[in-house]
């Protein structure tokens, strides 16, 4: 039987809890077994994600999902989908890469085993739908220890500039196919 990278992952969990646990109540594989039956544990990159990048965003957050349509309407390829931290895929994916869904600081960009967060993702993506926005890609001159305090500053304040939605972004009918 082949070895998923989420079997791994689960077993490299199973072994961390297993070796803090001073206790040692329950055996091993049926630690296991009870984190591969729990849907909250489950790897979301073992499901099928669509090929190609996968933004994760805040959907409540005006500027968020006003940047989540700019991309889908200049991303000519349909290169790019979306996942919103209030749905079910981005809210696991969120979780798989260590922020928490319910207070995200950062917008993340899945490609792959390629993870890119903070600045580093917002540029990811405007070098990624061409000209003009590539031209994005200057602001990588700017090392990402002084860019990354600016992203984090504005992450942490967008419902107060930009406001916060009553209801979670709907993406128009031409690119629903393209929101996770």
């Amino acid at each position: 039987m082949a070895t998923t990278p989420c079997d791994l992952i689960t077993s490299s969990i199973a072994d961390e809890i297993w070796r803090a646990c001073a206790w040692h109540t329950a055996d091993r594989s049926s630690m296991i077994q009870a984190m591969e039956d729990d849907p909250a544990s489950r790897n979301v990159s073992s499901a099928r994600l669509p090929d190609g990048p996968v933004i994760l965003f805040d959907a409540e957050c005006v500027l968020c999902s006003a940047n989540a349509h700019f991309i889908l309407k200049h991303d000519k390829g349909a290169r790019f989908h979306l996942a919103s931290m209030q749905g079910e895929v981005g809210s696991m994916l969120f979780r798989e890469h260590g922020v928490d869904p319910a207070d995200p600081s950062t917008i993340i960009v899945v490609d792959g085993v390629n993870v890119r967060k903070n600045s580093d993702a917002v540029l990811c993506i405007y070098e990624a739908l061409g000209f003009p926005w590539r031209f994005a890609s200057l602001f990588r001159l700017i090392p990402g220890r002084l860019r990354d305090p600016i992203y984090a500053w504005i992450a942490r304040n967008r419902y107060w500039i930009f406001g916060k939605r009553p209801t979670c972004w709907i993406p128009p009918e031409e690119f629903r196919s393209r929101v996770l």
